[in-house]
């Protein structure tokens, strides 16, 4: 291995490119190499000093290997590392890799369009919290995921352009600091070991994350779906109530209660008139209140008004009370003025 020191420095700026083109291509070969690790040995150190790999791209970012699968297979990946909460990383081994594979081969299916939507501003966030990290070659990966499962994502150009910006402060930071070949692999050793132990919690968070969403979504619905079998059964209820009520006979017409106007009578005889009161020539009338019973007989009555007071009432009274009438359905009450007059 080839190590730039401080002391093979050089003010030619020439120099300078090569020594950092050099670190530049060791770091991504190591970086390519940590990839290729197993999860399990986050320390292993990063000695591979092979050439880096294209950078990730929206057509070769998804596996051979992934691609190959059929459709049921691909769901059965994704279902299971979304529920191993492997939902963008490692490469070739996560969630959104499996499904970006599942919608190319089942064009319009719902359910993957949907564990797209809900993926994909976690990817962004992952993306990130990789420049932060200076993992470059993780954000590309990620990068070219998000490109590949929405071209027009409002959030690539921003990420885009932050990787080139950071690389580049990075690029200037390593010439000015002549940092070395063994640094640099040192550096992205950690960054691979770095990476996963974030990966793995910010993974944890989101599913959990998700899983919440999913769950106050599902509550949503199953509210919704009862509250429109209650409106069905109780619209069907009116209408079973309505037909029913169809379905019957009209009411019988009540019969009229009669009044005053109905009462016909029999035999209304006058009244005596009071000698006393024909001897002075006395004139005068009763009001009665009476009522009549159903079999045509005043059954009650009473003065309700007399003019003198006390002359007239017992004949007034006593003709009433010989009255007859036709029999009527029920007792009605009335008013009769009874008047006197001498000679009358």
């Amino acid at each position: 291995m080839t190590v730039v020191t401080p002391h093979a420095r050089q003010p030619s700026r020439l120099l300078n490119l090569s020594r950092l083109s050099l670190v530049l291509a060791l770091g991504l070969a190591l970086g390519a190499c940590g990839k290729d690790e197993p999860a399990t040995d986050a320390t292993a150190p990063v000695t591979s000093t092979d050439p880096a790999p294209p950078a990730a791209t929206p057509e070769t970012v998804v596996s051979d290997a992934v691609q190959a699968m059929s459709a049921e297979e691909l769901r059965d990946a994704a279902r299971k590392a979304y529920g191993d909460n492997r939902l963008y990383a490692p490469a070739g081994n996560n969630a959104v890799e499996y499904y970006l594979s599942l919608r190319e081969k089942s064009a319009g299916d719902a359910g993957v369009s949907s564990a797209l939507t809900d993926l994909l501003p976690m990817t962004v966030i992952a993306i990130e919290q990789s420049i932060g990290r200076e993992d470059f070659a993780e954000a590309e990966r990620l990068t070219a995921l998000l490109e590949r499962a929405e071209p027009q994502h409002p959030a690539l150009s921003r990420l885009n352009a932050s990787i080139e910006s950071r690389k580049q402060a990075v690029a200037q930071r390593a010439v000015q600091q002549e940092v070395t070949a063994e640094q640099q692999a040192t550096r992205q050793a950690e960054l691979e070991r770095q990476r996963l132990i974030d990966q793995k919690q910010q993974q944890e968070q989101a599913a959990k994350a998700l899983q919440e969403k999913q769950a106050a979504d599902a509550a949503a619905q199953a509210a919704a779906a009862e509250a429109a079998q209650q409106a069905e059964r109780r619209a069907q209820e009116r209408r079973t109530a309505e037909a029913a009520r169809a379905a019957e006979p009209p009411p019988a017409p009540r019969p009229t209660r009669p009044t005053a106007a109905d009462l016909r009578p029999l035999s209304t005889p006058a009244p005596n008139f009071p000698p006393d009161a024909l001897r002075a020539g006395t004139s005068g009338e009763v009001q009665i209140e009476f009522t009549v019973g159903t079999d045509g007989s005043v059954t009650s009555a009473r003065v309700v008004n007399a003019e003198p007071r006390r002359v007239f009432d017992r004949a007034a009274m006593e003709a009433v009370q010989r009255w007859r009438f036709q029999p009527i359905s029920e007792p009605v009450t009335t008013r009769r003025t009874i008047a006197f007059t001498p000679g009358g």
